[in-house]
């Protein structure tokens, strides 16, 4: 058992951008597209956004959840809602579940496996196949940050006066894991806030006061965050200040905000990871 230890010392870390092929037997709109996984992984589950493409201008967006079992290396992803998509005519968006074996050769990282699915909103089956991907640090498209559907919801009817952004300051991390809290600054004195990472809403006119609101977000290396704060109100003591104590790993930074009428505060994220 001693000599086996130090296998399990060292569990992978699936979080990132990968990137590859998928075959498709006779029957498909293509009989092979390009794709990608942006794939958050916590605990052993998994959650993200797939592109599935034959260029960037005809795709296919979905989102997806799924398990990793770290004994076997096996994963299994299983598509769950078409976000968006842009394709010919005679071609249909299909819900893919994809069974992957994880490897690490030391110098690169794949996933690869099977895939099977059915026509969006219909039983019937789309021809399977295979499929092959690589991590890498370059994303062909947008880096997606997971939202729930409410808030989802309430984006697609959000209109909200265009301001300019104010970049307060770049926070470097050497960990993916990003937790931020947001305090009312001194005062609390009724300051309501809209927070957007990569323009993605995940806090709606929440108040700010003594206790934080905390929202969470995995980044991935060579990726640029950018969380904005939009003032709702300017409370009772103008303009609408807030405290944010970001945590990632066993470091944190203060970093005060600002944001009035005509302008957003802005905080960009790095996350760079140590080489050993």
């Amino acid at each position: 058992m001693l000599l086996l230890a130090p296998h399990f010392l060292f569990a992978e870390d699936l979080s990132g951008i990968w990137k590859g092929t998928l075959s498709q037997e006779p029957g498909g709109c293509y009989p092979t597209y390009f794709i990608e996984f942006q794939i958050n992984f916590s605990n052993d589950s998994i959650r993200g956004s797939v592109y599935d493409y034959y260029d960037t201008g005809k795709f296919v967006k979905l989102n997806f959840t799924g398990k990793y079992n770290p004994l076997t290396h096996h994963l299994t992803l299983v598509e769950n809602k078409v976000i968006q998509y842009s394709i010919p005519p005679d071609c249909v968006p299909c819900i893919k579940t994809y069974d992957l074996v994880y490897a690490n050769t030391g110098t690169e990282e794949t996933l690869t496996g099977d895939w099977k699915g059915h026509i969006v909103e219909r039983t019937k089956n789309c021809p399977p196949g295979k499929i092959t991907l690589k991590k890498t640090s370059h994303s062909d498209f947008p880096v997606d940050i997971p939202q729930s559907d409410s808030l989802a919801e309430i984006q697609e009817s959000l209109h909200l006066a265009p301001r300019t952004k104010d970049i307060v300051t770049t926070v470097s991390v050497s960990v993916p894991q990003i937790k931020v809290e947001l305090y009312d600054n001194a005062e609390v004195d009724n300051d309501t806030i809209t927070v957007f990472v990569n323009n993605k809403l995940l806090l709606y006119q929440q108040r700010l006061t003594e206790k934080p609101l905390t929202l969470y977000f995995n980044a991935f290396p060579n990726t640029e965050y950018e969380l904005e704060m939009y003032a709702n109100n300017l409370g009772l003591i103008p303009p609408n200040t807030a405290l944010m104590v970001v945590t990632a790993g066993k470091k944190k930074f203060e970093v005060f905000l600002s944001s009035s009428e005509t302008k957003s505060a802005a905080v960009k994220f790095v996350y760079k990871p140590v080489i050993p």
